[in-house]
């Protein structure tokens, strides 16, 4: 039918050029956010293109839901201000019947999202969980570029070295300013490398001498030394032992029904279910009238989006805090949403006809009561 055919096609174009948008806009604020990251030293420079990757699939059924709302509402708005609404109405369509072809348009994507929400979203997680993990396993000396100061993990000490041409594990010229327990101490040597046992981490440093002073007693130490061996830090537990919820896959949440994996579930159930309801309502709130030179039904739109989604991080946070049941929490929420989706469009449908007209009926009789009166 052309009716259907032309919709589609439109929404399509829509969604697939409002998606390009998006992803645009959101992975260049990831990236200028993930570099920070690796500048003061919490991710590894190595791994910032893949922890990009990693962050744009975890927002991918996000930008996906908004991007089908948005050209939902971008599309049909065209068609209010262009008046085909108009014509189609004339025909004898009516909004209602605009549903089918938006569902038959946008099933692949809410398929695709739920994909995401279950399946990819903690994937993601524990991939991101296990590279901060592996980063935080190495040695402070392979943290910062050479020729750059910085802070070690617990605060207490300060490295500098000189990157190794030949070896890029071994650092030369090192420097470690240390204050712990009252004592400050500085140590050089002529170069560093790392050792592991276990899960301990050690530095191992050659050639070199080390400076203490107590802070109380004012007392200085001077010694020398061919070999140095220190704890560089506490032991690092591995990352698959303790993983949140959100890193935990959908089918173990559902097997351990604590609060919180079941607020987890709430969250990314919330995703597939916002994504439907979200068609409903972008129909509904996207009627104008054309005669208007202003239109501001897409910022009402998006208002409304981001209203949806917090409150789907709402009930994550009632049912994780154990306020609210699972249940309880997506048929409030979801529920609620699908039901003002429905009196919306009823609302567009019959609301204004039924209601208007009556009112100005009241009024003609008021009036010729009042004349009849005088």
């Amino acid at each position: 039918m052309l009716f259907d055919s032309t919709l589609r096609r439109e929404l399509a174009r829509n969604f697939g050029g409002t998606l390009v948008v998006i992803i645009t806009i959101v992975l260049t604020i990831m990236f200028i956010r993930t570099l920070g990251q690796a500048a003061v030293g919490r991710v590894s420079p190595q791994d910032v293109a893949l922890l990009l990757a990693y962050i744009g699939l975890g927002h991918l059924p996000t930008m996906l839901a908004l991007s089908l709302f948005v050209a939902v509402v971008a599309t049909l708005s065209r068609m209010y201000r262009g008046s085909e609404m108009t014509i189609w109405f004339a025909s004898g369509v009516s909004l209602s019947r605009f549903v089918r072809p938006v569902l038959r348009t946008s099933w692949p994507v809410l398929v695709l999202i739920a994909l995401l929400a279950l399946f990819v979203w903690p994937w993601q997680n524990e991939r991101s969980a296990e590279l901060a993990d592996q980063f935080d396993r190495r040695s402070d000396l392979s943290r910062v570029a050479p020729g750059q100061f910085q802070t070690s993990g617990d605060g207490q000490r300060t490295f500098f070295f000189e990157g190794s041409a030949s070896d890029a594990t071994t650092g030369r010229n090192v420097l470690i300013v240390t204050s712990r327990g009252g004592v400050e101490s500085v140590t050089t040597a002529r170069s560093g490398h790392i050792e592991s046992e276990g899960d301990s981490r050690f530095v191992v440093l050659s050639k070199g001498q080390r400076n203490e002073q107590g802070a109380v007693n004012g007392g200085k130490t001077l010694s020398r030394f061919d070999n140095y061996r220190s704890l560089a830090g506490d032991r690092v537990a591995d990352v698959r032992n303790g993983l949140p919820p959100k890193a935990r896959p959908s089918l173990q949440l559902l097997r351990e029904p604590t609060a919180a994996n079941q607020g987890e579930l709430v969250w990314r159930l919330g995703l597939v279910l916002a994504g439907a309801n979200m068609l409903l309502l972008g129909i509904g709130m996207s009627a104008s009238n054309p005669r208007h030179a202003s239109n501001w039904n897409l910022l009402f739109a998006l208002l409304g989006f981001f209203a949806y989604y917090n409150l789907i991080n709402l009930t994550q946070a009632w049912v994780a805090s154990g306020r609210l049941g699972m249940g309880a929490a997506l048929l409030a929420a979801h529920g609620g949403a699908f039901v003002l989706g429905l009196a919306l469009l009823w609302w567009r449908e019959h609301g204004t006809s039924r209601v208007v007209v009556p009112r100005r009926r009241v009024r003609r009789r008021v009036v010729a009561a009042a004349a009849d009166a005088a």
